[in-house]
């Protein structure tokens, strides 16, 4: 990359937008040199959200666990999809198809007996897991077919654990769609609202800000669509034949988090 377009971005960048699985840390493991960079931007002055679609945990956990590992992060600087979702359908009773704990992010909805015969206002389904079973799903196919709106708090087909790729809630919510003839609200990760609410956080323009995330789709080019410039790294879920058939180009591409210093200037370490 030519000094020159480096020393564009830098002096364009108020902030950047991160997600964090994938892109930070992989199983809540930092990636190498993600410590550091995160480090670097922050001493930079520049402003931080951390962006995710996590769903097993509240703001307060992820930031703990990023803290812990020597990220320097507060649970201010984490906008998750069920705190976006919360603010999106306060005041709903809703029935949550969810794995994890995120109570404490749902803050101003009522949550119905799951197991209940109560037609709710919304179906919501947030990240999969062991909860994700027949009877759930057919429990959730019978609310909507009463009357209940389809809400998914993100898309994502799947995720990287230390394990490999696993299944994640949008491989059943295509299915819920097609049985219901319905399309589902989507609050996290790409919705618009999700990355203007995040810009707002940063307070600033999408001119003024990058977003840098693992997944070509719903990270970097639904970003790219608001007028943010996107980022991708090669970590995380990211595979070649998915960035071959993207529905557009990244602005940039880099092979980790570790580079972004480089590519604001702010190091000179090697950069795409």
């Amino acid at each position: 990359m030519e000094v020159r377009e480096i020393r564009q971005i830098r002096e364009s960048v108020r902030g950047v937008l991160i997600d964090i699985d994938g892109v930070l840390t992989v199983s809540w493991k930092p990636l190498p040199g993600a410590v550091e960079a995160l480090r670097a931007v922050r001493e930079a002055g520049l402003g931080v959200v951390l962006v995710t679609n996590t769903t097993s945990r509240c703001r307060a956990s992820v930031a703990g666990s990023l803290a812990d590992a020597g990220f320097p992060v507060g649970a201010g600087d984490v906008l998750t999809a069920p705190a976006a979702t919360a603010a999106h359908l306060a005041g709903a009773r809703v029935a949550l198809l969810n794995s994890g704990d995120i109570g404490a992010d749902l803050e101003g909805i009522t949550l119905v007996d799951e197991c209940g015969d109560e037609v709710p206002d919304v179906v919501l389904l947030g990240g999969a897991g062991p909860e994700f079973g027949y009877e759930a799903l057919n429990r959730a196919f019978g609310r909507l077919q009463r009357g209940a709106r389809l809400v998914a708090m993100h898309r994502n087909l799947y995720w990287r654990t230390d394990e490999g790729l696993q299944l994640d809630a949008g491989a059943f919510l295509a299915g819920l769609e097609a049985a219901a003839g319905l399309d589902a609200e989507v609050t996290g990760k790409p919705s618009r609202a999700f990355f203007e609410a995040a810009l707002g956080r940063l307070g600033a323009g999408p001119e003024q800000a990058l977003m840098i995330g693992d997944d070509v789709e719903y990270d970097v080019l639904a970003a790219q669509r608001l007028g943010i410039t996107g980022v991708l790294v090669r970590t995380g879920k990211f595979q070649p034949q998915t960035l071959e058939r993207a529905s557009g180009r990244p602005d940039h591409v880099l092979d980790s988090f570790a580079d972004l210093p480089a590519l604001l200037g702010l190091s000179s370490s090697p950069s795409d």
